[in-house]
């Protein structure tokens, strides 16, 4: 595999919140998005809920299957899926968002890209779970 070395989904989450401690545990912190929002629940409930219909759209598109000129594009949506993730705290999709980014700018294989984005695709899937768990909360 061209030297490449693939993170597991684990360290995927490797990032720091402000404080300072791993929020690889949370798939959303919501510390960073209350501060996002300033404490506005209902902004806070839009923000979630936009995330959830972008990231779902981003990964409909990543899914598809890896070919050649592909890179340029899924490059483009995974910072746009990085971005959006950091602005609403899923710490865990933003690293592995940084992660597949970052391989489509290398020569990583075809074969590593998709380890990449089915870590991504699993980060996203949990990011959606617990935002399903906030809404209906809410």
């Amino acid at each position: 595999m061209n030297g490449i070395a693939l993170p597991r989904l684990s360290d995927c989450g490797q990032s720091h919140g402000e404080a300072g401690f791993s929020t690889a545990s949370r798939p959303i912190d919501l510390v960073h998005l209350s501060k996002q929002s300033l404490g506005d629940r209902q902004v806070e409930r839009e923000l979630l809920q936009l995330f959830r219909t972008q990231a779902d759209h981003i990964m409909a598109r990543l899914g598809s299957e890896i070919g050649a000129g592909d890179r340029r594009w899924r490059r483009d949506l995974a910072h746009t899926l990085r971005g959006s993730a950091t602005a609403v705290g899923a710490h865990v999709v933003a690293s592995c968002a940084a992660a597949y980014e970052e391989a489509l700018f290398s020569s990583a294989s075809d074969r590593e890209l998709v380890v990449l984005r089915d870590n991504l695709s699993v980060a996203v899937g949990r990011a959606r779970m617990t935002i399903g768990d906030l809404l209906s909360e809410a």
